[in-house]
């Protein structure tokens, strides 16, 4: 019976989310090509705001958990796993007082209204996952980036979404990179549960009455030997990680 109100929710939640993209499109491009960085953050903010509200017609419910004091005036990297790209929006609207940049896939870069638009204006970077040179130039800069103007990245180090639920094992490098470029930053571990049930059929329907949490762990300094410390955030993200596809 899920399954079946899925198909027929699925093509109305598309149908808001691609209106959602369209509308914000040409918001984006005015608000930076017009009034600048600011303006155009305040776009960004609402634009996944109403993403995130989109998802309620699946039934979709969030949960943003934060007991701590994160600085918003020095740079920060919050780690995170990864499940679907339903988390983005949550992610960059809750964490919006950071000014979030996401380390993404170069294909997210052309053809998707609004999407494209930010990550090719908005401070993040793409990468191209077969290129490690040019990966490696492209997080360095953004580990810069943020330094420089006490911004945040926001990294996946799995690489990869996992489509279980089940953590993957981290590859380092990327968040290594960032370490070196933005040693001041403190590191902000965060584990997403509930996020791969929305494509617990595929990529058609979506899945509906998900539960997704995002729980923030307290902050780490960075010090110490780097390999160790980032041992340590993915053992403490994966120790919150408790959703996996037989539940």
């Amino acid at each position: 019976m899920k399954k079946i109100i899925a198909y027929i929710l699925t093509p109305v939640c598309t149908f808001f989310f691609t209106l959602i993209l369209l509308i914000f499109h040409p918001i984006q491009w005015v608000c930076f090509n017009f009034f600048g960085y600011k303006a155009h953050g305040i776009s960004v903010n609402y634009f996944n705001l109403c993403l995130l509200r989109c998802m309620h017609i699946l039934g979709t419910t969030y949960t943003f958990n934060n007991p701590h004091k994160i600085p918003t005036d020095r740079p920060i990297i919050f780690v995170s796993n990864h499940q679907s790209m339903f988390e983005i929006s949550p992610l960059s609207w809750w964490l919006r007082k950071h000014h979030p940049k996401f380390v993404s896939k170069k294909e997210l870069g052309k053809g998707i209204p609004s999407v494209s638009y930010n990550l090719n204006h908005g401070g993040s970077v793409l990468i191209d996952r077969k290129d490690g040179k040019q990966a490696i130039s492209e997080i360095s800069k953004l580990g810069t980036y943020i330094e420089k103007h006490n911004r945040s990245a926001v990294i996946f180090p799995e690489g990869t979404r996992s489509r279980t639920g089940h953590p993957k094992p981290f590859q380092t490098t990327g968040l290594k990179i960032l370490i070196k470029k933005a040693p001041s930053a403190l590191i902000v571990p965060i584990s997403i549960n509930g996020s791969w049930k929305m494509l617990r059929y595929g990529k058609f329907p979506n899945g509906i009455g998900s539960y997704i949490t995002l729980d923030v762990h307290e902050p780490m300094e960075i010090k110490g030997n780097i390999a160790d410390l980032i041992a340590k955030v993915e053992a403490i993200i994966s120790s919150g990680v408790h959703s996996f596809k037989s539940d």
